[in-house]
C-alpha cells in the first residue's frame, strides 16, 4: 500500500486500480494493477507479500527449480529477526503445538464432510452446518473479488476507448500537426461505480478528486484541446495574422481606383486597413449633428469628401478617445471585472462588416446592488448612500432617473472630479432618502443610463419586519348540544420581532368606516360565536388568550368569518368553526343475540330493545353484556332506573294514549345493571352488564330505562343576539330495555345409566366398577345412594354428597356375588327436593373351580431306536374351589395308529388338587419302532372344563456319506505340504462319530498325507469341512492313492480318492520408485530377462536428501530360499553397517519425552548417514536388507536408499543372488542437484526437497546512512573444496526481458589471486554480453557440447567460447549490496567466511513510508580438482553456470527520519483564545501584558534506530523541554521578523517517546495587527470575518523538527483569537424638533457579534453650539458585553441617549464608542433642534 501511493497520481486509471488491488490481494493484483515500469520497480514487495500472506501466485520468474522449503519442527518454529513483525506464529506453536501446527480442513474434506452428513452426533452435525456456511460465505466474497476485478476491467476498457474517441476527434477538428502528449483529461471516474467501491472498501476515485461531481453530464461540443492552445508566453512572442477579410480588400483597392487621379498622394492599404475600417465604422455609427451643411452637397460631393476625411484620418493614424465609442465595441476600451479575450491564432474574420459584441459589458457597478431600509417608524426621514464605481478602463459619463414614487427621493450626486465624469474605477456617489407615511411595506426603483445598451436598475426595498402571530387562521371549537353553549380557549403569541397592535371584527364590518366604531371592549358577536377580547396588543414573545364562545341553534355546522387588523396595514382573516349536535344513543351489541317476543305475548308499551334470559335455576345468575354507542361528539351524564312494565293488550293498528301509561319502580325485581350512573364519553362505546338473579320459581319482567342528566332544549333558530338568549336543562329518558327471565328444574344424568359387569366371576369375589353423575342444573343438588345386602351384597361410594352446577361426581361401585349364576339389580338414589329418585340398574355372572397345563405341548424330541425317555408338566388350580381331575392318551389317536396299548407311562394318572394348589406329573415314552408320533393327552375336570395336550416324538437310526469320493491336490510343490478340502455329511439326526485310517495304493511310500481332524463326531445332519494334507516327494504323477474312513454304527467304512502334479522353484524381480507416477512397479520373471530393469533415481536428486525405492521379490513357490544385495562401487563401508546407537547421557524420565526421543532419532540417522559416506565418494546407495530368507510364496519389499552429499551424476551396479538361481545384474543410476555449501549448520537429513537459505536481512536504516556490514559463515559439507565467484543482482520482472545469452571467451569464472587477477588466462578479453530471446530455455546444448569440451582439452593453451542461455531474473548491480571477497575457496568440510555490505539509498522528499530494498548474491560453484570432476563410469559434476548457484537473498528498509506525533484533532497543534483573556475578572486590577498558554506535544520513535534532531519555531509560539522555555518577542510592524528558535541536539531511541511543550503568548502587541491594512499584514496572521459577524484573528506557524540528515519534519501550529465586535443597531439619532429644556430619550441597542467579550467606554464628540452645559448625554457610559453563545443571537445592552434643548438652534453631535482591546470603533451621529413653540412639547407635560 505504501508504494502503491507513492506511485498513484501518475494516472486516474493506473492509480485506482493499483490501490484497489493492493488492498484484495497483496502479490499478484498489484504487479498486474500496474505500468511495466511500476511493476519493474516491485518486484520484491510482491514477492515478499507473497510468502507472507501464503498466496500461490508467481510474484516473479525464476531460475533452475529449487528444491522448496523444508517444513519446519512444530516445537523449534523460530523467533522472527524482525522486531516489528506481526507474525505470532513461534508463539501459537509452543502455546498450543500440534493443534496449531495440524493440517487445516481443506476444500476437499470440507466437501466430503458436507456430502456425507447425516451422523447421529448432534456435535459433528453443528460443526458441519457451521462448515457448510463458512463455506459458502467464503465462496461469495470470491465472487465478490471476481466481480470487483471483472468491474473494474470494463471500466478501463470504456474509459479507454473514450479516450481513443476523443483524440480521434481532436485530430480532425485540429489543423496543426496533433500533439499527443499530455492525453486527454481521464474519465475513468465516470466509468467506475464509486459506490461499488466504497462498500467493498475500495479506494475509490472520489477519494482523490477533490472537484464536485455536476448534477448532469456537460453537453458534448467541438473544443479546442488544451494542448492545441497557445501559452501566455507563446501570445506575447508570437505575431498575429492580418485581421481584414478578402471582401474588405477588394472594397477598398476598388475605391482607391475611382480617386487616384484626383489625389495628389496614396494610401498605403497594407498599414491603413486597421485605422480606415475603424473610421468607416466611425462615420456611419450615427447622423451628422450639422443637417443644415449636410443638405448643401450633393450625394457624389458628399461621399467624396467623407473619403478624403477618412484618409487624411488614416494617413495622420490619430487615435479617438475609447470613450466615444460604445463599451461593447473593439474599441470602447476594456473592462476590469472580464479579461481581456485572447486573439485569435488561426483562421482570418469572417466577411462582411464588424458587428457590435453579443456580451453586455457592464460600465458602472452599484454599490450596494439593492437600496434596503429596515426598522423605520412614521415620521422620521431615513437616507443611505449608494456609490456607482466606474468598472472600465476609460471614463465615462452617466445620467441617473430618480424614484417615481413620492416616498423616495434622490439628492444631488458627488463626483470624484468636475464636470461629471467618472474615471476608471472610481465611484460616484447619490444620497436616497425615505419619507415612510406608514408601517407597510415600499418598493421603488432607480434608473442608471450609459453607453451601454442596457440600463442599470437599482432596486428601492423598504421592509419591516412584521408581528407574527401563532394563532391558527381556523379556529375550531368542535362539537357542542344545541342549546347549549361551549368556551374554548386558544393562545395568541407573538414571535416577530416587533410589537403590534390587533383589533377584531365581523368579515361584514371590513373595511370599517372608523376604527372607534367597531371596536368594543368585551366580545366580539357574529352569532353564532363571540371572542373575546376584541382589541389588544402584543410585543414580542408575549401571548395573550382568546376565548371562542359557541352557541349552536341548528345541526349543520357553523361558519364564521373574523378580520384581525394589525397597526402595519395587514389583516388576516380568522374562520371559527363549530359543529350542533342533539342528543343520540344507539345499543350496538348484546351478548348472544337479542331476543324477540313470541307472537301474541305482551311487551311493554314505549320498550325499544327485548332481552330474554335462558331459563335458570334458583339462586344461579346469569349475565349479558351491553355495548352502548354514544353517537353525538359531548359527554352525556346518565344514570339507569328499573320500571314495572306497561302490559296492554292492543287491536292491529291501534296506538296507546299517553295517559294509560304508569311508571312505578320495581322493587322486587330479579334483574340489575352495572354501571348504574356515569359519564358516556364523546362519540365512544360503553360497555354495560346486565345479571338476572332469580330468587323464586316463576317468571320475572321488569323494564330498564337509561336517563340522561341535564340535557338543554333547543333554541329559536332567528336568534341574532347572544345576549337575549336563555338557557333550561332537564333529565330526559333516552333508551328502554325490556327484560325477561324465568327458573326451571334440576336436571340430572348417569353416565352410564345401566352397570353390566363382563365375563364370569368368582363366587364370593368383590368386583368394582365405576360410573359418574352429571349435575345439568342451574344450581347444586344434595344426593343419598341406598344398599342391597340380601343374597348378593351391592354399595355404593360416596354414599352421600353435594353435587355443583354443570358439574360431574365420580362414583364406585362394590358387588360381592353369593351363587353362581346370572344376576340384575336397581340400586336408588334419593335427591333433595326432588319428587322422584335416580334408579341404577346392575347385571353380573358368577362361575366355579378351572385347571390350566402348565405347557401347550410336550415335545420328546428325536430319539434312537429302544430308547425311553421321560418328561414333567404341572397342573395348576386357578380357582378358589377344589378340583378333581384325570388324564389318558386320547381313544381317538389310538384308533388312527391302530394300536390298543398305548406306549406312554402317566404316573399319578388321577387325584384332587386344592384351592389354588398343583400337582406334578411324570409321562414316559419307549421307542419301540421308527416312526413320527404325533398323539395328544386328554385332562378330564369333575364339574369343570377338560383340557388338552398335544405330544411329539421322531424315532431314528444313523447314516454317513462322501460329498466326493475323489480329490485333485492342486499347487503341489515338491517337498511341501498341499492342502485340499473334502466334505463329510451326515445325513440323519443322530450325532455319530467317524475315525480316519492309512493311506493305501502302489505310490503310499513315496507320499504322506494327513487328515485334520482325524477322528470326531458329526451332529445332527452337520456338513462338516476336513482339511487334507499331501506332501510328494517325487515329482512323478500321483494316480493311485486311496484314503479309508471308519463310521460307528456303519457296516462298511467309506474310501476317499487322491491324485496331483508336483512342480519345482519360481521367483520374480520388480522396482518400484518413490513418488513415481506409474503405480505398476517394472516387473521381470528369474530366470528369464532380467535386462529390462533399471534403479533410477531420478535425475533432480535434491542434495543432503534421502531417496528410496523398493526392490520387490516375490516367490511364486512355496519354496523357502536365501538372497543377497551387493553395490559394486557406491555401496556403504562394512564398518559403518557394525556401529550402534550409543545411549545419550541424560535421565531416563527425560527419555520418555516425545521431543527427547525425536532428537534423538534424527541425531541417530544423521550419524548412520555421515558413516554411510565417509569412503568420500560423494554418494552412496544402502540396501536396508543385504541378505535374508526368502519365504514361501513371500514378496518382500527390500528399501534402497541414496545419498549424496555432493553434486553430480552417479552410476553403479547392484547385484542380486537368489538360490541356486544365476547372478541378477541391476543397473543403477542418480543425478544429484543443489549446493552442498550453506550458511546454516547441517543437523539431519531428509526425504523431502532442501531447506532454503535464510534470508540475511540488514534491518531499517536512515534514508543516506553509513554502510552496513554483515559476516557470514559458509560450511561445506560435501567430500571436495568449492570454489565460489559472487555475483550481486537486483531483481527485474519485465515482460520484454525474459532470457538471458551470455558468451564467454575462455572460462567463465577463471581462478583469481587475491588482487583480483586471472591465473589461468591473464589476457582474457570481456567475457559476456547480453541479448533478449521471447522463448524460455535451460542451458543450451551448445553450453554443454563446449563444457564437455572443454574439460577434456588443455583449458592453457585452447581458448574456448561458451555460450550460455538462461532465464533473466534480475541485472548486476553493487551500488545496494556488495560481497567480498569476490572468489573464495570453502575446504572439505570446513569453513570459510564472507562480508556483505549494505549502503542505504538516499530517498526523495516525496517518500513518507520505509521503503524496501531487495538484492540476491549468487555465488557460483568450480572444482578446481580434474579426478573429482569426473570419474569414467562412475560419476560426473557440472560446474560454473551449469551447476545451480548458492542464492543468498538480500533485504533491507530505508525510511525517511520521522516521528510520530500525537496531535490535536485538525491534524496539528490548535490555540483558541479570547482577546478578553488578557483582561482579568476585576478589570480595575489593570490589562495582563501577556498571557501564555501550553499544549503538550508527544513525539514518539516508532522506527527501529535512533533519531537526533532540533526543534525550530517562531514567535507568538514558542516551545520548551524539560523546562526549559525557548521564546523571545515578537515581531511587531515595522521590524523585521526575529529568526526561528532552535533547541540543542535532541536524541529520540527507538520506540521511546518524549514530551514537548508548545506555549503560544497572546499579548496587546498581537492584537494591534488587526488595525494595519491588508498589504502590510504580516505573514502568518490572518483576519477573518464570519458572515455572522464574528471577527477572529489566526496566527500560522510551523514547528520543524530538523534532523541528522538534513530533512525537516512539520507540523503545524494554529491559534485562533476571538476578538470583541462592537455594532450599533443605527448610525445615526435625530431627535427632530423638542422644546427647549424639555428632555427627550432614545434607545440604541450596543450589540457584541464576536464570541469574546468587551469592555467598550463612550466618548461624546464636539457639541454644536458650544454651550456650557451639554445637550446630549448617554446612559450608560461603559460596561462589559458578554460573549456571543453558539447559534445564539449577538448579546445587546440597551444605551439611552438622552437630548435637552438649551435654545432654539439646531444641535449636531457624535457619539463613538470604543473598546479596550483594539475594537473597531463604533460612532454614533446626534442631531436635535429647540424650540419654543409649545406644539413640540411632551404631552405629559400639558
Amino acid at each position: 500500500m505504501e508504494t502503491g501511493g507513492a506511485e498513484a497520481p501518475q494516472s486516474g486509471e493506473s492509480g485506482s486500480c493499483a490501490l484497489g488491488a493492493a488492498t484484495w490481494t497483496p502479490a499478484s493484483r498489484v504487479a498486474r494493477g500496474r505500468s511495466p515500469s511500476e511493476a519493474t520497480r516491485l518486484p520484491s514487495l510482491a514477492y515478499s507479500e507473497a510468502f507472507h500472506y501464503g498466496f500461490g501466485s508467481r510474484a516473479r520468474r525464476v531460475g533452475p527449480p529449487t528444491p522448496q522449503p523444508l517444513p519446519e519442527p512444530h516445537l523449534l518454529r523460530l523467533r522472527p529477526t524482525s522486531l516489528r513483525t506481526q507474525d505470532v506464529s513461534h508463539l501459537l506453536t509452543g502455546v498450543f503445538r500440534n493443534l496449531y501446527t495440524d493440517e487445516v480442513v481443506g476444500a476437499d474434506l470440507s466437501a466430503s464432510l458436507i456430502k456425507a452428513r447425516g451422523s447421529e452426533d448432534a456435535r459433528h452435525e453443528e460443526f458441519v452446518d457451521e462448515l457448510r456456511r463458512i463455506r459458502e460465505v467464503y465462496k461469495q466474497r470470491l465472487d465478490e473479488v471476481e466481480m470487483l476485478e471483472r468491474h473494474i476491467i470494463q471500466a478501463r476498457a470504456r474509459a479507454l476507448a473514450e479516450k481513443e474517441r476523443i483524440m480521434q476527434q481532436a485530430k480532425v477538428h485540429v489543423l496543426e500537426n496533433f500533439i499527443t502528449v499530455p492525453p486527454v483529461k481521464s474519465i475513468f471516474r465516470w466509468c467506475v461505480d464509486s459506490e461499488l467501491l466504497q462498500k467493498h472498501h475500495l479506494i475509490s476515485p472520489d477519494d482523490y478528486y477533490s472537484d464536485t461531481v455536476p448534477f448532469c453530464s456537460a453537453p458534448k461540443g467541438v473544443s479546442i484541446p488544451g494542448y492545441s492552445k497557445l501559452t501566455f508566453s507563446c501570445e506575447k512572442h508570437s505575431v498575429p495574422k492580418k485581421h481584414l477579410t478578402k471582401k474588405l480588400e477588394a472594397s477598398c483597392e476598388e475605391m482607391l481606383t475611382k480617386v487616384k487621379d484626383e489625389l495628389d498622394y496614396t494610401v498605403d492599404s497594407q498599414t491603413g486597413d486597421l485605422s480606415l475600417k475603424g473610421k468607416r465604422k466611425t462615420v456611419k455609427a450615427g447622423p451628422s449633428k450639422n443637417a443644415k451643411w449636410m443638405s448643401h452637397l450633393h450625394v457624389p460631393q458628399r461621399e467624396l469628401e467623407r473619403l478624403l476625411l477618412v484618409r487624411m484620418e488614416s494617413r495622420n493614424r490619430f487615435l479617438k478617445n475609447p470613450r466615444f465609442f460604445p463599451p461593447n465595441t473593439p474599441q470602447g476600451g476594456k473592462s476590469l471585472l472580464f479579461p481581456p479575450k485572447k486573439p485569435m491564432l488561426t483562421g482570418d474574420f469572417p466577411s462582411g462588416d464588424l458587428e457590435e459584441s453579443c456580451v453586455d459589458t457592464p460600465v458602472f457597478l452599484a454599490k450596494p446592488s439593492i437600496g434596503f431600509f429596515t426598522d423605520y417608524e412614521i415620521g422620521p426621514v431615513y437616507e443611505m448612500v449608494i456609490s456607482l464605481q466606474n468598472t472600465t478602463a476609460t471614463s465615462r459619463y452617466l445620467r441617473v432617473i430618480p424614484p417615481s414614487t413620492p416616498y423616495f427621493a434622490l439628492g444631488l450626486g458627488m463626483f470624484p472630479g468636475k464636470g461629471g465624469m467618472v474615471a476608471p474605477g472610481m465611484t460616484c456617489q447619490y444620497t436616497v432618502q425615505f419619507f415612510p407615511d406608514c408601517l407597510g411595506d415600499f418598493d421603488d426603483f432607480i434608473l442608471v443610463e450609459t453607453q451601454s445598451a442596457h440600463t442599470l436598475l437599482i432596486p428601492l426595498q423598504a421592509r419591516r419586519p412584521p408581528p407574527v402571530l401563532t394563532l391558527s387562521p381556523v379556529l375550531d371549537c368542535g362539537y357542542c348540544l344545541i342549546g347549549g353553549m361551549k368556551i374554548t380557549r386558544f393562545i395568541c403569541k407573538n414571535v416577530g420581532f416587533s410589537v403590534g397592535k390587533f383589533c377584531i371584527m365581523p368579515k361584514k364590518s371590513w373595511p370599517p368606516p372608523s376604527f372607534r366604531a367597531v371596536a368594543t371592549i368585551g366580545f366580539v358577536e357574529q352569532p353564532p360565536f363571540g371572542i373575546l377580547p376584541s382589541v389588544f396588543e402584543l410585543a414580542p414573545g408575549q401571548a395573550v388568550c382568546m376565548e371562542v364562545l359557541f352557541l349552536p341553534t341548528s345541526l349543520e355546522k357553523a361558519e364564521q368569518t373574523f378580520i384581525v387588523v394589525c397597526d402595519n396595514c395587514q389583516i388576516k382573516e380568522l374562520v371559527t368553526v363549530g359543529i350542533g349536535q342533539l342528543v343520540a344513543l344507539d345499543l350496538i351489541y348484546i351478548s348472544g343475540e337479542e331476543s324477540h317476543p313470541e307472537p301474541g305475548e305482551l311487551t311493554d308499551l314505549t320498550a325499544q330493545h327485548f332481552i330474554r334470559f335462558e331459563p335458570e335455576n334458583l339462586q344461579s345468575t346469569a349475565r349479558k353484556q351491553l355495548i352502548i354507542r354514544n353517537a353525538t361528539h359531548v359527554e352525556l351524564a346518565f344514570h339507569w332506573q328499573i320500571m314495572k312494565p306497561n302490559l296492554q293488550s292492543l287491536m292491529p293498528g291501534e296506538t296507546y294514549s299517553l295517559d294509560s301509561l304508569k311508571y312505578h319502580p320495581d322493587r322486587e325485581t330479579a334483574f340489575s345493571i352495572l354501571p348504574e350512573r356515569g359519564v358516556l364519553g364523546p362519540h365512544t362505546d360503553h360497555e354495560f352488564i346486565l345479571t338476572f338473579s332469580p330468587h323464586e320459581l316463576r317468571d320475572f319482567h321488569s323494564v330498564l330505562q337509561m336517563v340522561l342528566e341535564e340535557v338543554p332544549e333547543p333554541l329559536s333558530l332567528e336568534l341574532e343576539n347572544l345576549k337575549d338568549s336563555s338557557f333550561s336543562v332537564d333529565d330526559v329518558i333516552v333508551l328502554e330495555i325490556e327484560v325477561k327471565g324465568s327458573v326451571e328444574p334440576f336436571q340430572l344424568l348417569l353416565e352410564p345409566y345401566a352397570l353390566i359387569i363382563p365375563g364370569e366371576n368368582y363366587v364370593g369375589i368383590n368386583v368394582k366398577k365405576d360410573f359418574k353423575m352429571w349435575n345439568n342444573s342451574k344450581s347444586p343438588i344434595r344426593y343419598l345412594w341406598g344398599k342391597i345386602s340380601d343374597c348378593h351384597i351391592i354399595e355404593v361410594e360416596p354414599c352421600a354428597g353435594t353435587i355443583e352446577p354443570n358439574e360431574v361426581e365420580d362414583f364406585e361401585l362394590s358387588f360381592t356375588g353369593g351363587v353362581p349364576g346370572p344376576v340384575s339389580q336397581d340400586l336408588l338414589c334419593e335427591i333433595q327436593n326432588s319428587p322422584s329418585p335416580v334408579v341404577l340398574h346392575i347385571e353380573a355372572a358368577f362361575k366355579g373351580p378351572a385347571l390350566v397345563i402348565s405347557v401347550s405341548a410336550l415335545q420328546f424330541g428325536l430319539l434312537r431306536l429302544g430308547q425311553k425317555a421321560t418328561n414333567s408338566i404341572q397342573i395348576q388350580n386357578i380357582s378358589q374351589l377344589p378340583a378333581t381331575w384325570c388324564m389318558k392318551e386320547s381313544p381317538v389317536c389310538l384308533q388312527e395308529r391302530h394300536e390298543d396299548v398305548s406306549p406312554f407311562d402317566i404316573e399319578p394318572s388321577s387325584g384332587q388338587i386344592h384351592p389354588l394348589g398343583e400337582c406334578r406329573v411324570n409321562i414316559t415314552l419307549e421307542a419301540k419302532q421308527c416312526q413320527r408320533l404325533q398323539t395328544v393327552l386328554e385332562l378330564e375336570v369333575v364339574n369343570g372344563t377338560w383340557s388338552y395336550l398335544p405330544v411329539y416324538a421322531e424315532v431314528q437310526e444313523p447314516y454317513v456319506y462322501l460329498q466326493s469320493s475323489h480329490v485333485e491336490v492342486r499347487n503341489l510343490y515338491l517337498g511341501v505340504p498341499a492342502k485340499a478340502t473334502i466334505t463329510l455329511i451326515n445325513g440323519t439326526l443322530l450325532p455319530t462319530r467317524f475315525h480316519w485310517s492309512k493311506l493305501l495304493g502302489h505310490q503310499a511310500s513315496v507320499c504322506t498325507a494327513k487328515v485334520s481332524p482325524r477322528r470326531g463326531t458329526l451332529g445332527p445332519s452337520e456338513e462338516r469341512q476336513l482339511n487334507l494334507e499331501l506332501t510328494a516327494h517325487t515329482e512323478e504323477e500321483l494316480s493311485d492313492l486311496a484314503l479309508p474312513c471308519t463310521v460307528s454304527d456303519m457296516k462298511e467304512p467309506l474310501v476317499l480318492g487322491i491324485s496331483g502334479k508336483p512342480q519345482g522353484l519360481q521367483v520374480a524381480i520388480a522396482i518400484s520408485m518413490e513418488g513415481s507416477d506409474s503405480s505398476v512397479p517394472s516387473t521381470a520373471l528369474w530366470p528369464g530377462h532380467l535386462e529390462e530393469l533399471r534403479l533410477d533415481f531420478g535425475s533432480q536428486v535434491p542434495l543432503r536428501t534421502r531417496m528410496n525405492c523398493q526392490l520387490i521379490l516375490t516367490n511364486h513357490s512355496p519354496i523357502q530360499t536365501p538372497f543377497t544385495l551387493k553395490f559394486e562401487y557406491f555401496g556403504s563401508p562394512q564398518n559403518s553397517l557394525n556401529q550402534k546407537p550409543s545411549l545419550p547421557n541424560m535421565p531416563p524420565a527425560l527419555l520418555k519425552t516425545s521431543r527427547i526421543r525425536e532428537h534423538l532419532a534424527k541425531r541417530e540417522q544423521l550419524n548412520f548417514m555421515e558413516s554411510m559416506l565417509s569412503h568420500g565418494k560423494g554418494a552412496a546407495f544402502f540396501p536396508h536388507i543385504s541378505q535374508g530368507t526368502l519365504g514361501a510364496h513371500q514378496q518382500l519389499s527390500i528399501d534402497i536408499t541414496g545419498y549424496a552429499n555432493m553434486w553430480g551424476e552417479y552410476w553403479d551396479n547392484l547385484i542380486c543372488t537368489v538360490g541356486d538361481l544365476p547372478p541378477a545384474v541391476i543397473p543403477v543410476h542418480m543425478a544429484v542437484v543443489g549446493c552442498p555449501i550453506s550458511s546454516q549448520r547441517t543437523t539431519y537429513y531428509t526425504t523431502d526437497q532442501l531447506q532454503k537459505e535464510p534470508i540475511i536481512r540488514f534491518g531499517t536504516q536512515v534514508s543516506g546512512g553509513d554502510t552496513v556490514t554483515r559476516v557470514l559463515r559458509l560450511n561445506n559439507s560435501s567430500p571436495c573444496d568449492i570454489r565460489l565467484d559472487w555475483e550481486t543482482y537486483t531483481p527485474e520482472d519485465r515482460e520484454d526481458r525474459l532470457l538471458e545469452l551470455l558468451v564467454f571467451y575462455g572460462p567463465p569464472f577463471p581462478l583469481r589471486d587475491q588482487a583480483g587477477n586471472d591465473l589461468s588466462c591473464p589476457e582474457t578479453p570481456e567475457s559476456s554480453s547480453s541479448f533478449w530471446s521471447s522463448s524460455p530455455s535451460n542451458t543450451s546444448d551448445s553450453s554443454h557440447e563446449a563444457a564437455q569440451s572443454a574439460e577434456g582439452s588443455d583449458r592453457a593453451s585452447q581458448k574456448i567460447i561458451s555460450v550460455v542461455l538462461r532465464e533473466h531474473d534480475g541485472v548486476p548491480a553493487d551500488h545496494l549490496y556488495c560481497i567480498s571477497p569476490k572468489q573464495v575457496v570453502v575446504p572439505t568440510g570446513g569453513s570459510s567466511t564472507i562480508s556483505i555490505s549494505y549502503t542505504p539509498m538516499v530517498l526523495g522528499p516525496e517518500v513518507l513510508h520505509k521503503v524496501e530494498c531487495v538484492g540476491y548474491a549468487l555465488g557460483f560453484m568450480s572444482l578446481d580438482d580434474e579426478a573429482e570432476r569426473e570419474l569414467p563410469g562412475r560419476r560426473h559434476r557440472l560446474q560454473d553456470f551449469a551447476a545451480g548457484p548458492l542464492r543468498l537473498d538480500l533485504c533491507g528498509y530505508v525510511r525517511p527520519a520521522q516521528l510520530s506525533m500525537e496531535l490535536d484533532y485538525g491534524g496539528g497543534v490548535e490555540f483558541r483564545h479570547q482577546a478578553s483573556d488578557l483582561i482579568p475578572e476585576q478589570p480595575c486590577t489593570g490589562v495582563l501584558s501577556e498571557l501564555v498558554t501550553t499544549h503538550h506535544l508527544k513525539l514518539t520513535n516508532t522506527t527501529e534506530i535512533p533519531q537526533y534532531f532540533q526543534l525550530l519555531v517562531s514567535r507568538p509560539f514558542s516551545v520548551s523541554q524539560e523546562g526549559a522555555s525557548r521564546s523571545r518577542r515578537a515581531p511587531g510592524p515595522g521590524r523585521e521578523e526575529e529568526p526561528a528558535t532552535a533547541s540543542k541536539q535532541l536524541v529520540l531511541h527507538p520506540q521511546e517517546n518524549m514530551l514537548v511543550n508548545v506555549s503560544f503568548s497572546l499579548s496587546l502587541e498581537l492584537l494591534s495587527y488587526q488595525k494595519l491594512p491588508a498589504d502590510q499584514m504580516l505573514p502568518g496572521v490572518d483576519i477573518r470575518q464570519h458572515a455572522s459577524g464574528e471577527k477572529e484573528m489566526v496566527f500560522t506557524q510551523s514547528l520543524l523538527l530538523e534532523y541528522a540528515n538534513h530533512t525537516t519534519q512539520v507540523v503545524p501550529l494554529r491559534a485562533t483569537v476571538a476578538v470583541p465586535e462592537l455594532q450599533l443597531s443605527t448610525s445615526w439619532v435625530d431627535f427632530g424638533t423638542c422644546f427647549v429644556n424639555q428632555e427627550r430619550v432614545r434607545e440604541v441597542y450596543l450589540m457584541n457579534l464576536s464570541g469574546c467579550r468587551s469592555y467598550w467606554a463612550v466618548l461624546m464628540g464636539q457639541q454644536d453650539p458650544d454651550k456650557d452645559l451639554a445637550a446630549f448625554r448617554v446612559s450608560p457610559n461603559s460596561g462589559l458585553l458578554e460573549a456571543r453563545l453558539v447559534n445564539a443571537p449577538p448579546n445587546t445592552i440597551t444605551l439611552q441617549v438622552f437630548f435637552t434643548a438649551r435654545s432654539s438652534e439646531l444641535y449636531e453631535s457624535t457619539l463613538v464608542v470604543e473598546g479596550m482591546l483594539g475594537e473597531k470603533a463604533c460612532t454614533l451621529r446626534l442631531r436635535g433642534r429647540g424650540s419654543y413653540d409649545e406644539r413640540y412639547m411632551s404631552p405629559h407635560q400639558l
